[in-house]
């Protein structure tokens, strides 16, 4: 049977030869031989000629690459355009969201508030009852009070070490040295005002009922008789009985000093037509001894014997480092107890909790009558004014991306509608995962018809476009920016296709499956390039499948 089938595809094979005046083509004889074997050898010898042929079959259509799994892919240099986009996607979320939780425990006497609606910043939410800490509040203030009067008096008390004078004059004694010792109350100096003589002198008391402050009195001096021109200082309210059953007022009078009246200088008085019914002494205006109101040691005489000072001006300087410390422990009191009450004062306000954010409450989970516990969780509010989302840009990328870009936003759960945003944000600090570094971007949604926080969406950014412009695939660009190019020419690398060889290129942007080609290749230009395949290759010429 194995020889009909030999002598039939020798029939088969001579026919086809005999056409027109071709030679027909010599098939091997092995039909004697076949025919002397037996019927296993007769099979076996079958299936080696059907290998020979096939093999003779591939070296007729290509060339095989020796130890390769990749085959030629064959297209053509084309004149497009491009656009090169950056793409992610992510999930939706508010411009700002805040779980309100509280510091404090106590009943919640109120809420002002439902699920879904729009609260203001500052809105007060609920209120717990505060009523202990108000009594807090009120016996700190007490206490801060009460600190500041120390601190007054300890700031008093080193003032007081200027020993001062209340009164001007001439200091006409000085008690004490530098380095003295001096106690609280102690005299340390003296001070005169006799620029301004008093004289006072007793007027029947019916004619002393008569005068007036300031009116005009003439005073005549003992011994010299000389009278100088008085003035009514008081009229003593209480009368007197003098000898002889006389009934008498003492009425004051100021004299300006000449510059020679001094205390034993007796004179009398008339004022108007009436005169006194005795004489008397003058008086200083001010004779007085100046006294330290701290204890302390003299560390400077400011005003010296003889100087002439106006009230208030430092006599005596001292030092005292207990009056020094005082001051300071009642001021660290002081700001103590305003501490104490900035944070009790704080505290109440607690009890009043607000909204940290506007916008619309997601959910509520405590409401008036409760009992919450410092850290509890009341309510979820989120600013839906905008959503936001982030995309993760590559390091080699990151430099096409600026903020105010124009940003396009789909979302699988609002089918057909395309939204706009833009970039907001760019965070330099980027994310480093197996040598890769990324860049979070935010971007931002401001119409956000139909898109809700939580929904998946994806982005897109245009970063680069190029009109008509030469391009191939990106996968024909090798490394160095080579791609193998019909020219013609004999290549000397033996496994490219015949008529191609390398040729370098300037390259642009791409889109991902398209590279824009600058400069080295032409449009309409062959080229060719290796695709992996799991299987044996072979290289074609161009329009043959591979």
């Amino acid at each position: 049977m194995e020889e009909e089938k030999l002598n039939n595809a020798e029939e088969q094979s001579t026919g086809e030869a005999s056409g027109g005046d071709k030679k027909p083509k010599k098939i091997p004889d092995i039909k004697g031989k076949i025919s002397g074997m037996s019927k296993k050898k007769k099979i076996i010898a079958v299936i080696v000629i059907i290998v020979i042929v096939i093999a003779a079959m591939k070296g007729c259509g290509g060339k095989k690459a020796d130890n390769s799994t990749d085959t030629y892919t064959y297209d053509t240099a084309v004149r497009t355009s491009i656009t090169e986009v950056l793409t992610g996607e992510g999930t939706l979320e508010p411009a700002d969201k805040y779980t309100v939780t509280t510091l404090i425990k106590g009943d919640v006497l109120s809420d002002t508030f439902e699920e879904g609606d729009i609260v203001a910043k500052d809105a007060v939410l609920y209120q717990v009852d505060s009523s202990d800490m108000e009594n807090s509040v009120e016996s700190a203030q007490l206490s801060l009070a009460a600190a500041q009067r120390s601190y007054n008096s300890a700031v008093k008390s080193l003032d007081d070490l200027n020993v001062k004078t209340k009164v001007g004059g001439i200091v006409t004694e000085v008690l004490v040295k530098v380095g003295d010792n001096v106690g609280a109350g102690q005299e340390i100096a003296k001070l005169r005002d006799d620029s301004t003589m008093t004289l006072e002198l007793p007027f029947p008391a019916d004619e002393a009922d008569t005068f007036y402050i300031g009116q005009s009195a003439t005073v005549t001096l003992y011994g010299s008789f000389e009278t100088l021109p008085g003035r009514v200082a008081s009229v003593s309210g209480a009368s007197q009985v003098m000898p002889g059953n006389m009934i008498v007022k003492n009425v004051k009078i100021e004299v300006e000093n000449p510059g020679a009246i001094s205390d034993s200088q007796r004179a009398t008085a008339e004022v108007g037509t009436s005169g006194s019914t005795q004489s008397g002494t003058f008086e200083f205006k001010e004779n007085r001894s100046i006294c330290a109101e701290v204890s302390g040691e003299v560390a400077a005489i400011v005003n010296d014997e003889g100087s002439k000072v106006s009230a208030g001006a430092t006599i005596i300087r001292l030092t005292s480092d207990s009056v020094t410390d005082m001051v300071e422990s009642a001021h660290d009191g002081v700001r103590s107890s305003e501490l104490s009450l900035e944070n009790l004062n704080d505290t109440l306000d607690d009890y009043n909790i607000k909204s940290p954010i506007e916008g619309t409450v997601i959910e509520k989970k405590v409401k008036a009558g409760d009992t919450i516990d410092s850290g509890a969780q009341l309510c979820t509010i989120y600013d839906l004014s905008y959503l936001k989302i982030t995309m993760n840009v590559d390091e080699l990328d990151i430099s096409k991306v600026s903020v105010g870009q124009h940003v396009t936003v789909t979302a699988d759960a609002v089918q057909g509608k395309t939204f706009e945003g833009k970039v907001t944000k760019i965070n330099m600090a980027g994310n480093t995962t197996n040598g890769v570094t990324i860049y979070p971007v935010e971007v931002q949604i401001d119409d956000i018809d139909g898109l809700l926080p939580g929904m998946n969406v994806s982005t897109e950014i245009v970063v680069n476009n190029a009109e008509d412009v030469i391009a191939i695939p990106v996968g024909a660009v090798v490394r160095g920016d080579s791609v193998l190019v019909k020219t013609g020419n004999k290549s000397d690398d033996p496994d490219v296709p015949e008529g191609y060889e390398y040729v370098q290129v300037e390259t642009g942007i791409s889109d991902g499956n398209y590279v824009e080609i600058i400069s080295g290749i032409n449009e309409g230009d062959e080229i060719a390039y290796i695709q992996s395949s799991g299987g044996d290759m072979m290289f074609y010429g161009p329009g043959m499948m591979g």
